[in-house]
Parts: C-alpha cells; structure tokens; sequence
C-alpha cells in the first residue's frame, strides 16, 4: 500500500521514494526525550530490572504521572497526543536502556485496546474507557496468540456467542485459550480476538459472523490469568489467559455491534503499528547503543600500545555496526512518516 507495493512491481518508481517525507523531532519531542524519558532511563539500571523480574515501583509511579501509557491517546483524553514519530524516538531511548521498558511501554500504545478505541471505539467507550488508559489506572493486554495463532491470525479458534438473556437483552458467552500475552499477568483490561458466532441471528448479521475484538475487565468471572511466563529470561510481563463460559453484554464489542466481525481489519492495523513502528524503534535503540558500546570499548582497549579500534580487524565490523545503525534509523523515520501521514503499510 506504500513505497513497498513499488518494489513488488520490479519496476519501482525511485522519485516517488525520494520524495516521501522524512521527519525529524520537534524542539517539544526533544524536551519529553531530555526530560522525562532521560529520568526514567536513569531510575534503574537493565541489571536491577533482571534482578527485581520487575520494573521498580518509582518506576512504574513515574510511568503514570508523565503518561507514558497513553502518548498515542489524544490530549483531550488526557493522553499526549503524540505522533508516530515522536512515540517511535522514546521508544528508541528506552530500548537502550531495557528492554523491560518497551515491551511494557510499548503494548499500552501499539497493541494494546487504546489503539483500537481511537479507530473502531463507540463514543462512550472512548470517554469511559481512554481517559483511564492515559492514566495508567487501566492496565491493558491484546489476547491474539494462542497455541496455533499468532501472527497468523486467521489461525485462532478462541470462540464467541451471541445469546439473549433472562432480562431480554443480548451478551456475548466467550471461551478461550491465549499465551505469549504481554502485561497479560498484571492487566485490568483484556483486549480479545475471538471468532463470533450468532446461531439464532440476533445481531442480524448472519450465524458466522468472523473475526471480533471486545474489551474484557479481566475481574469478570470466568478470566483466569494465574501464571506468568519466562520468554527466553527477559522480565516483562507476560502470560497465558484463559476464559470459561465468560458473560459480557454486546456492547462490549470494540466499536459495538456494528464493528461484531470487522476484527480483522482491525487487528491488521493493530499488527501494522507493532511491525513498523514499535519492533523497529525497539531494534534501533538496541542497535544504537550496541555501536556506542562497541565503540567506546575499541577506544579504551589497549594491545600493542594501541586502542583495539586502530586494528584494521575491528576497524571493519565497527564500521559495519555503524552503517547498519545508520541504516536501521533512517527506515525508521522514513516509515514513521508514512505513517504519520495516513499510510498503515503492514508489509514493509
């Protein structure tokens, strides 16, 4: 849908890519990242986050009062209203400080129901529910993956039905199985992907309704999330969810009835903003402080009576890392301004 649709041409169009925007922080974006965002970074080092399996709770404190958990909501919901560029650069610094930072930072704004509410969301959803998010008094996951789905979304089978209750009105009796959810094990707002069905036609729509997002307060009964999960030793939190015979009213639905079996589009979005905003932003900041770190080391490393970096031999891999940093930063901005600028370019 963007410059990526060029190259599956064979023939790209080169003035269409060099005239696409390219954007660089404002002199706001520069003070949030010289201020708040420096002073997190500061408040715990990766060692203390590994050791504690947790982000301290100053830090966590500090998260909420300078909304870090909702720079994509609007200010008129008491978010910041960040761009993607500006959340793309905090993450960028977060990244190379922990990586605890991001996953946790990172699912409130990209994965998380936030994104969705602000798209798809009724109005008094996004007035009950996005001022809480910006907040951080909500804590929210997105439950996509489960044993045989992930980004394959068309894989799940987590399922949805619709029914008429004793009070005449029309819930939906929800039951799945989910893992890998991040922020799952401490979340107070579950965002589900499920398929709906509709045996009686209630919803007008038909008995197969398809894909579907709806909001789950993670205190009804039925939601179990009892365990956490150790992904490859890095202390964020993530865990499998499980929902059993769980009752919720239709409006519930992100969007309400009229959005029941549009989850699809939905979570082709959600999943455009982690893979080209979010996973990149994180990669960078990895790969910057790889190259200041490797960097620095080859100057203070002595053999011979000289610095290891005059060695011709590192010489060409810091020159490599350094290309490649280069490189990875500059898709970086140039995918944030398409998306800035309207593009959901999932592919790219």
């Amino acid at each position: 849908v963007w410059v990526e649709g060029e190259f599956f041409t064979g023939k790209p169009d080169l003035h269409r890519l060099l005239t696409e925007p390219y954007p660089k922080p404002s002199s706001e974006l520069q003070a949030f990242l010289d201020g708040p965002v420096e002073k997190v970074c500061q408040m715990a080092t990766d060692w203390e986050i590994y050791q504690r399996k947790d982000l301290p709770t100053a830090v966590w404190d500090y998260l909420r009062q300078e909304r870090f958990f909702g720079m994509m909501i609007p200010q008129e919901y008491g978010g910041l209203g960040f761009s993607n560029l500006a959340y793309s650069s905090v993450m960028v610094k977060l990244a190379s400080r922990s990586f605890t930072h991001v996953a946790t930072v990172g699912v409130t704004n990209s994965l998380g129901p936030a994104k969705l509410l602000l798209c798809y969301g009724t109005s008094a959803q996004k007035q009950y529910y996005l001022p809480r998010l910006a907040r951080g008094e909500e804590i929210p996951c997105f439950a996509l993956t489960e044993p045989n789905a992930g980004s394959d979304a068309a894989s799940l089978i987590s399922q949805g039905e619709v029914f008429r209750g004793e009070d005449g009105k029309l819930y939906l009796r929800l039951n799945w199985r989910k893992r890998y959810i991040t922020l799952g094990a401490i979340a107070t707002l579950l965002g589900l992907a499920f398929r709906l069905r509709d045996p009686d036609n209630l919803l007008g729509k038909g008995k197969e309704l398809g894909i579907t997002c709806v909001l789950v307060p993670t205190q009804t009964p039925g939601v179990v999330i009892n365990q956490r999960h150790d992904p490859m030793g890095v202390p964020f939190y993530n865990s499998p969810t499980e929902g059993h015979n769980v009752i919720l009213p239709v409006e519930q639905i992100i969007g309400g009835v009229e959005q029941a079996g549009q989850g699809w589009k939905m979570l082709m979005q959600a999943l455009a903003a982690g893979r080209g905003i979010s996973f990149p932003a994180t990669c960078t900041g990895v790969a910057k402080l790889v190259a200041r770190v490797a960097g620095a080391h080859s100057v203070i490393r002595r053999q011979f009576g000289l610095s290891i970096g005059r060695f011709e031999g590192i010489e060409e891999p810091l020159a490599r890392i350094a290309g490649l940093t280069y490189l990875m930063d500059a898709a970086r901005l140039y995918t944030c301004g398409a998306v800035d600028n309207g593009q959901q370019p999932a592919v790219v």
